[in-house]
């Protein structure tokens, strides 16, 4: 079966924003350049016009390279410079300066203050800076030809001279310029161009982290939870409640992979979430206090699971204590708080390989854009709480 060609499309502005830019200054300055350079060159041609100019083949010629002039800014402007044009204002330069002796006055024609001369020096400048060396260098040697030629067939070998090197000079320093800013340019869209992929790059990284950080959170507080209290022997032998706590976790497992595979929910009733959480730890009695709220489903889960992580905690290590749940509205934000009166710990002395508070409860708070704070001493209970400024 025949497979359709792929189509590309040519980098954009945005993928390179140095050459972009670039090619935006040197379409409308040498567009403008010319406008103006035409616009005024053709009122000096027509202000004088002593012999031997011949005025039957002057205003045709300036009728013409004014046209011209309005038409190559146009076209520049709109659809940036191309070849064809380059080339057509070299054509008509040269064509004009070949024609100096019936053209300019010879008052007016030494100095290089003629219009012929500004329309030249105009011509090889935009060359330059539109086109590359192999072509731009030629064509500016082309139109320094063709003036030296004219203003020697005018009778005038010293201005034909003087305004050669003047012409031969700007070639060089536009060529050379052009060249050296084409070059850093295209070293700063390549160093762009790497940084762009390094950045995604960075961005799938840290993705797949943050998938991985939750898997971990989500193991911790299920099955590893699960099996630390059996490790520690908090269960002596066959128990219905490790049975029912055992297929809790498995059931939470399984909502966690149907809610990573669903599209996300609207908001959310958290209290029915932390009720939810509750009925998980059955043999850990809770004094509840939850207001009714909702909130952003992804955010549920996380207040929900940073309360039943420090639920957990509570039951593994302070079982008998009395635990108080609450949920409120504070202000603009979403309050829930875990408190204890078990024989508390250091937060300072958590070794940093520890797991529980640094993933499962400030982590979870931190993607959802929320904050956790924990506040224990030994001998004074814990209080976790957990906090979301969604509503401000």
């Amino acid at each position: 079966m025949p497979v359709a060609a792929a189509t590309t499309s040519p980098p954009s502005t945005w993928d390179r924003p140095a050459g972009g830019a670039f090619n935006l200054v040197f379409t409308t300055l040498p567009a403008l350049l010319r406008l103006t350079c035409g616009l005024v060159g053709a009122v000096a041609a027509l202000a004088i016009r002593t012999p031997p100019v011949r005025v039957a083949l002057l205003v045709p010629v300036v009728a013409t390279l004014t046209a011209w002039s309005v038409w190559y800014a146009v076209r520049a402007l709109r659809r940036g410079l191309a070849g064809p044009l380059v080339a057509g204002d070299v054509a008509l330069t040269s064509a004009a300066c070949l024609l100096i002796p019936w053209l300019v006055a010879p008052e007016v024609l030494p100095g290089e203050g003629s219009w012929i001369a500004v329309l030249a020096s105009t011509t090889v400048i935009n060359a330059q800076a539109t086109a590359p060396a192999r072509w731009s260098v030629p064509a500016g040697l082309l139109v320094t030809a063709a003036y030296v030629a004219g203003a020697a067939d005018a009778g005038n070998a010293v201005e034909a001279r003087a305004h050669a090197a003047t012409l031969l000079v700007q070639i060089g320093c536009t060529a050379m310029m052009t060249a050296l800013m084409r070059r850093r340019i295209g070293r700063a869209d390549r160093d762009f161009a790497d940084f762009q992929r390094l950045a995604r790059a960075a961005v799938v990284a840290r993705t797949a982290r943050e998938a991985e950080r939750r898997q971990n959170r989500d193991l911790h507080d299920t099955v590893l939870a699960t099996l630390t209290m059996v490790g520690l022997g908090a269960v002596a032998g066959p128990s219905a409640a490790l049975r029912d706590r055992c297929a809790a976790d498995l059931r939470t497992l399984a909502a966690l992979a149907d809610a990573r595979s669903a599209p996300a929910a609207g908001p959310t009733a958290l209290d029915d979430r932390l009720r939810t959480v509750l009925a998980r730890l059955p043999e850990l009695p809770v004094s509840a206090t939850l207001a009714p709220c909702a909130v952003p489903a992804e955010v549920a889960e996380a207040l929900a699971e940073s309360a039943a992580a420090a639920l957990s905690n509570v039951d593994r290590h302070a079982p008998g204590a009395n635990v108080t749940l609450r949920l409120a509205r504070v202000a603009d934000a979403v309050v829930v708080e875990v408190a204890d009166a078990g024989p508390g710990f250091d937060p300072a002395t958590v070794p940093p390989h520890r797991y529980g508070v640094r993933e499962s409860i400030r982590g979870r708070m931190t993607a959802v854009g929320g904050r956790a704070e924990v506040v224990s001493a030994p001998g004074s209970g814990t209080r976790i709480r957990l906090e979301w400024p969604g509503f401000g």
